[in-house]
């Protein structure tokens, strides 16, 4: 980064910016610095640019030279957005990382980094702010034309403005009205975050004198009662603590906002507006003390021995086994040496559940980061974190791209959840792997824990490239469930199965009900049935977008594509046959909880999963009522697997055990083991021994028997040789590329192309063109290459650049035109 001595000098020298646009584009694009502003550039601080013809982006300052372009002549920025960088330079060069690692571009990494309350974009629209009451006079020429002809025309485009000024630089001066909150700028190009602005209030020094007082009161009582009990509001709550809001006291007093407002205007109350936090408890600090058990003292001591030696260390624990308070010891000896913790979960589920527990602890030093946030809280956090205010961060895998100082430690927990994935769009990482590389970048630590770990982390610490330690008893001494399975085949043979129950599970459930105690159904699918078919000709609803049948919602009587949205109506005839005759097939969570509800008709029953948890809090608001039993019953997807911790849930049921275990993956007995074994581990904490029932027609499957007898070792060997024997990870790196077309004869020639010119340089380690299993979404067709690649005597970067130039030669052929081609690095 370049240092500016001489501000006078400085300010007449040339200077370039290389930054990073928020596009899928190849390489980044450099533009000249006006010399007004050579002085405010910094690598990290946003600037506005034009792209193209009309289009404008916020970038990011990657570089800065006195090198101009050879190929092209640089525009200017059009302007500077920061007063310090936004973004520091190590999170730059992890974004470089993670795109040359997963293959995209430090666009995409950009884009998925940065809050979009942070980014602007062009096709922007204009609006006057009709609430605006200040003097107009005061404007300059060009912002009194932008607003006059805002008067004439109720919407503006960026272009049209550009049109009426005669200028392309129209930023500036668009910035600065809306910062004087004359105009508003549609979401594509505001600067949306806002301070949450409160309004304070402080009795008039003249008042602290109690003659003055007692005066005062005098006059009010007389004259404005309402004021005069404001006032004595006022004092009361003045006693209690030490800033009252205008809200506080208008709720306090009951006199309402316009007595408040007078006393306001007369200056018996000062009032003062700041800037407060969106973010929930925040000042908020309960302190609590707990003492290890000697098992978890024991594995505490050994992670931080291995912390020695080892930058990474698995801790390896059975569920219940109080993992959580050996991470809050480590926590604590972090923020005692002044660094930073980030503390990674899959799911938001888990973020909002735990972190009360945590604020026991941490109180204001922990801040919270996931997708469930809104713009503006998401930008408060990254705010706190640059400004390194927040000690700890609990966050969803999106948390790895904030922007901290000095990153001691990374816990990930649950490591082996396939949540830690990001599928689409790029950059399609691994949170987890992406931890590991930026903990290394701030010379940090990792603690890897599950009781159920993924086969590479626990394959990497038995071949001691991490640490091992390990948790083999539950906390409190709670013995693990009790585990039964029950036939489905058998019990609808003998016809003692109740619609999905069977009578083994409905004995338990009813027996915990009758306890007072909760229990939890597990069914690894949405919606009320998977599937709507015809009796006469088997016709299925398909999606008009995807290769995919359309499952049955009750609430809201469609059918939905769980893949793109699309919804239809329900038929009640058959499209093809004309048939009445059409029935539902398979069953979803929605099923379960209304059949149950019939069943169980004094139950209380909830429902947890995507459909239910959409809004803001409703997911907070499930677990709370869960907490308090306000649910004796809950039902849900994978959610209810991860990490929930209840001290009355003693009945699990896994209503169908098969739809996992046949699945068609490499992974299905690895990922069926850990989700049987994670959704038994909510059962019986805290003391309680609980019961878990699983429902399945294959009773005597391995995994099922090595579930029951908790032997993660035995299932981990037994699949190792299979991986090893078939090339698959952690013995072999594996890529993935995915082509798409709307056209289906057409991507078969060009799958064709790619996967010959692939082979040329790797032969028999790319397997395909192959369709899978969903062979079109969104109206797009697929085909999959995958490449094989030995880990040891192969250079992936070599791999990945050979890859990438094959891609590169195949979009410059006129057969690649209307295809898309995404690479997929570590895709499972």
């Amino acid at each position: 980064m370049l240092e500016f001595a001489d501000a006078n000098y400085q300010s007449r020298k040339t200077y370039f910016v290389e930054v990073i646009l928020p596009l899928a584009i190849a390489k980044n694009y450099t533009y000249r610095v006006p010399f007004e502003m050579n002085n405010a550039i910094r690598v990290g601080k946003r600037v506005v640019v034009q792209f193209g013809k009309s289009r404008m982006y916020t970038a990011i300052i990657d570089k800065i030279t006195e090198q101009p372009p050879e190929k092209y002549e640089a525009k200017y920025i059009l302007d500077i957005l920061d007063d310090r960088p936004i973004v520091t330079e190590t999170q730059i060069s992890f974004w470089k990382w993670m795109a040359e690692y997963y293959m995209c571009n430090d666009g995409e990494v950009m884009n998925a980094a940065l809050p979009s309350a942070l980014k602007l974009a062009s096709e922007t629209k204009i609006t006057l702010n009709r609430e605006f009451l200040g003097d107009k006079t005061e404007l300059n020429d060009r912002e009194f034309m932008i607003v006059e002809a805002l008067d004439l025309q109720p919407e503006l485009t960026i272009s049209d403005i550009t049109k009426l000024l005669g200028q392309k630089t129209v930023m500036p001066i668009l910035k600065l009205l809306f910062e004087k909150n004359i105009i508003n700028i549609s979401e594509e190009v505001d600067e949306r975050y806002k301070p949450r602005m409160r309004t304070f209030l402080t009795l008039n020094p003249v008042y602290h004198d109690q003659e003055q007082l007692r005066e005062l009161f005098g006059i009010l009582e007389k004259r404005a009662p309402k004021q005069a009990d404001a006032v004595l509001a006022y004092i009361k709550l003045s006693r209690q603590q030490k800033a009252i809001s205008k809200t506080e006291l208008i709720e306090e007093s009951g006199a309402g906002a316009s007595s408040i407002n007078s006393l306001i205007e007369k200056e018996i109350l000062i009032a003062q507006e700041k800037n407060v936090s969106r973010l929930h408890m925040e000042d908020e600090g309960i302190f609590d003390v707990f003492d290890l058990s000697p098992h978890q003292q024991e594995a505490l001591t050994n992670v931080k021995q291995q912390f020695e030696q080892k930058d990474v260390v698995l801790l390896h624990g059975i569920t219940s086994s109080g993992k959580t308070q050996v991470y809050i010891r480590l926590i604590e000896d972090a923020i005692a040496a002044g660094r930073q913790v980030l503390y990674l979960l899959p799911e938001i589920a888990l973020t909002t559940h735990i972190i009360e527990r945590l604020r026991q602890y941490f109180g204001a030093n922990i801040g919270v980061y996931h997708s469930r946030f809104n713009d503006n809280e998401r930008v408060e956090v990254w705010q706190k974190v640059l400004s390194n205010d927040y000690k700890v961060i609990l966050g969803a895998r999106s948390a790895v791209f904030l922007p901290f100082q000095d990153l001691g430690l990374i816990i990930v927990d649950e490591e082996h959840e396939v949540s830690y994935k990001q599928f689409d769009p790029a950059p399609r990482y691994n949170a987890r792997d992406a931890a590991i590389f930026l903990a290394n970048m701030h010379g940090g630590k990792v603690l890897l824990g599950s009781a159920t770990p993924s086969f590479e982390s626990y394959f990497n610490a038995r071949t001691h490239k991490y640490g091992l330690a390990e948790l083999t008893e539950r906390f409190g001494g709670t013995e693990l469930p009790v585990i039964e399975v029950v036939s489905i085949a058998e019990e609808t043979k003998k016809k003692t199965i109740q619609s999905h129950f069977t009578s083994a599970l409905m004995l338990d459930i009813n027996q915990a009900l009758d306890n007072k105690e909760q229990v939890i159904l597990f069914q690894n699918r949405r919606g009320y049935a998977p599937v709507l078919l015809c009796k006469v000709c088997a016709y299925t609803p398909k999606c008009i977008n995807c290769d995919v049948s359309l499952t049955y919602h009750k609430h809201s009587g469609k059918l939905h594509c769980h893949y793109c949205g699309y919804k239809e109506d329900t038929p009640s005839v058959c499209p093809a046959c004309g048939s009445t005759h059409l029935e539902y097939k398979g069953f979803g969570t929605e099923k379960i909880e209304d059949e149950l509800a019939m069943l169980l008709p004094d139950a209380r029953i909830a429902r947890m999963d995507l459909d239910t948890t959409r809004s803001r809090n409703s997911l907070q608001n499930i677990l709370n009522d869960l907490e308090e039993k306000k649910i004796d019953i809950l039902v849900g997807t994978q959610m209810v697997a991860k990490g929930l911790d209840f001290a009355d849930v003693t009945v699990i049921g896994i209503i169908n055990a098969d739809s996992m275990l046949k699945f068609p993956d490499y992974r299905a007995n690895e990922r069926s083991y850990q989700m049987l074994a994670q959704v038994s581990g909510r059962a019986g904490r805290r003391g309680k021994q609980g019961k878990v029932v699983i429902q399945t027609y294959d009773v005597k499957h391995r995994v099922i028997k090595q579930v029951i007898e908790n032997d993660y070792r035995d299932l981990y060997f037994t699949e190792m040789e299979e991986r090893k024997s078939f090339n698959y990870p952690p013995f072999y790196r594996v890529i993935n590329l995915d082509i798409k077309h709307k056209d289906p004869e057409v991507l078969y020639n060009q799958a064709a192309y790619l996967a010959t010119e692939l082979r040329k340089n790797f032969g028999d380690r790319v397997i395909g063109p192959e369709t899978p299993l969903i062979s079109r979404i969104r109206n797009y067709y697929i085909k999959s290459i995958l490449l094989k690649f030995e880990k040891d005597g192969v250079s992936v970067n070599k791999v990945k650049a050979t890859i990438r130039d094959v891609i590169t030669q195949f979009q410059t052929t006129k057969l690649s035109k209307g295809s898309i081609v995404q690479p997929d690095v570590d895709p499972y």
